[in-house]
């Protein structure tokens, strides 16, 4: 088969390197790629949400699966895109993206399933948002309604703060004017998190293996949230029985409820979850895979990637073992100076060729002049895989170590809620 995904970050990465392994695939484009990347996959000069090249390019390629993996031309609708075309397609269409492209969609979907999540109310004018705000105590969470690349949900410790992000996402419109149209303003909830995955394909759920994400940019889970600092599987210190909560409570309901809305969702549905004191609750719902997730995920999957899409396209998921592994993995994500504010690009990587443990998937790089050299906020993912979690989290730092560029930080602490 002749493979194409859509994508440039490290979930892309840890994509394509799963599909790599497939027998059945014969050539592997990534459009636009990254320069890792380039290693695995042809890379295509095509955008995510040039949706005419890219159907041109599939037909002209004989492509027999595009992959669509990030949140924009999922929510704008590339999957009915390529359909329309003639041409197959992984990934949600639209109507069922819109899980994730509308978090208003989303908790009127759970409250009217009487699906878990936090007590809300959804605002499309700043001045009610305001009212309603200066009516709550803090801690108190904004978001965005549509999408903001990860960024758009600000956690309030003061009341002037949550006012400051709610009129920077309504007036300011600093996450685009769409994505600020509308906002939820939910409570504060506490509790560990946790990321549980899934493949679906309509009416059948299958769970990947839990991880846990690390949002905010700092050690201790201080400082300004971010796409993800680092990411680790299994999670020891979470019951499967907490798992399996989630499964019956939230998973599989918010599936059937899909169907039963006429968006029947066929592809990875990503339940952000918390663990509180009242049971698992929702906090959102993603409608792909999770970055970093993923590059702990995959690593662990056993099975065929390959195998376990053309069985959610065919609707076929009951019918596939899926094995994963018992090894842990640990991903540290080094990012750029300043991320995630502003920061410069075109740094020189060195050290990537002294890695010796570790699987490394680029998340923000480029080739220039054959070398490689950043070009994102979060640049590299480094992924030890281990027989515990603390044989995995050894091994992604050393090599978090041993590559360079100016300015490199990254957090020290992932993973170590679980060795509490």
């Amino acid at each position: 088969m002749r493979v194409l995904v859509i994508g440039r970050g490290g979930r892309e990465h840890a994509i394509v390197w799963a599909l790599s392994k497939s027998p059945k695939i014969s050539k592997l484009f990534c459009a636009p790629g990254n320069g890792g990347i380039a290693g695995l996959a042809e890379c295509v000069p095509i955008t995510e949400l040039q949706f005419e090249e890219i159907s041109t390019f599939a037909k002209e390629q004989a492509i027999d699966l595009v992959m669509v993996a990030p949140d924009d031309p999922l929510a704008a609708g590339l999957v009915d895109h390529l359909e329309s075309k003639g041409i197959e397609a992984f990934g949600p269409r639209a109507n069922a993206a819109i899980i994730e492209g509308s978090k208003v969609f989303m908790k009127e979907l759970l409250k009217n399933y009487s699906i878990p999540t936090a007590a809300y109310e959804s605002f499309d004018a700043y001045e009610p948002a305001l009212a309603y705000l200066r009516s709550q105590s803090a801690p108190i969470v904004i978001k965005a309604d549509g999408l903001a690349a990860g960024k758009g949900v600000t956690v309030a410790q003061t009341m002037e703060e949550a006012e400051a992000a709610l009129k920077d996402i309504m007036v300011g419109q600093v996450f685009g004017k769409s994505a600020g149209a509308s906002v939820v303003i939910e409570e504060f909830l506490t509790g560990q998190e946790m990321s549980l995955l899934a493949f679906v394909d309509g009416s059948t759920v299958r769970l990947m293996v839990p991880s846990q994400d690390h949002k905010p940019v700092f050690d201790n889970d201080k400082g300004p949230n971010t796409g993800g600092m680092g990411t680790y599987s299994p999670l020891p210190h979470i019951p499967e029985s907490i798992v399996q909560e989630a499964l019956v409570n939230i998973v599989q309901p918010t599936a059937d409820a899909m169907v039963k809305e006429g968006r029947p969702f066929k592809g990875v549905l990503y339940a952000g979850l918390i663990l509180t004191p009242n049971g698992v609750k929702t906090i959102e719902f993603n409608a792909r895979f999770g970055d970093p997730e993923t590059q702990v995920i995959l690593p662990r999957l056993k099975t065929d990637l390959l195998d376990i899409f053309l069985a959610i396209n065919n609707g076929t998921l009951a019918d596939q073992p899926i094995e994963w592994s018992e090894e842990a993995a640990v991903c540290v994500i080094v990012a750029s100076p300043g991320y995630p504010g502003p920061y410069p690009k075109g740094l020189p990587i060195t050290g990537l060729d002294q890695v010796q443990d570790s699987l490394v998937f680029h998340a923000g790089t480029a080739i220039e002049d054959g070398q490689i050299v950043t070009n994102g906020g979060r640049v590299l993912g480094i992924t030890g895989l281990g027989k515990d979690i603390i044989e995995a989290r050894q091994k992604a730092y050393a090599d978090a170590d041993r590559i360079h560029f100016d300015g490199k930080h990254y957090r020290t602490d992932i993973a170590m809620k679980a060795l509490k």
